[in-house]
């Protein structure tokens, strides 16, 4: 049995484990949910991260994401881009490292069977 996740779009919230801020972005224009681009993949790659608190002389604070790890749907795509899931995780640059993870799709209309 498959469980239907929701599908991340641009006002989706991304933070990582320290909860600083992650700054979304999208790669395609045609496709959205209640207005709000969906994300794609290699959407959330690469995308600076403010007020992440992880600060000290032992630490190096999350300043930007690494590659998705987890979260492109495996079925669905758009231009041939695979969708950004709220399943979507990776790694930051931070020391220790620390993932992104989703902590609001952003809509609550459209889901998928991944």
């Amino acid at each position: 049995m498959t469980s239907t996740v929701k599908l991340l779009v641009l006002p989706g919230m991304l933070r990582c484990g320290h909860d600083g801020v992650v700054a979304n972005t999208h790669a395609q224009h045609w496709v959205r949910i209640g207005g709000a681009p969906v994300l794609v993949a290699t959407d959330p790659e690469g995308r600076s991260i403010s007020m992440c608190p992880n600060i000290s002389t032992n630490t190096k604070q999350c300043t930007s994401t690494q590659v998705v790890t987890t979260g492109y749907s495996t079925w669905l795509r758009i231009d041939d881009r695979r969708i950004c899931l709220a399943t979507v995780e990776g790694w930051t640059d931070g020391v220790p490292p620390s993932k992104y993870t989703v902590r609001d799709p952003g809509q609550e209309f459209v889901g998928a069977d991944r």
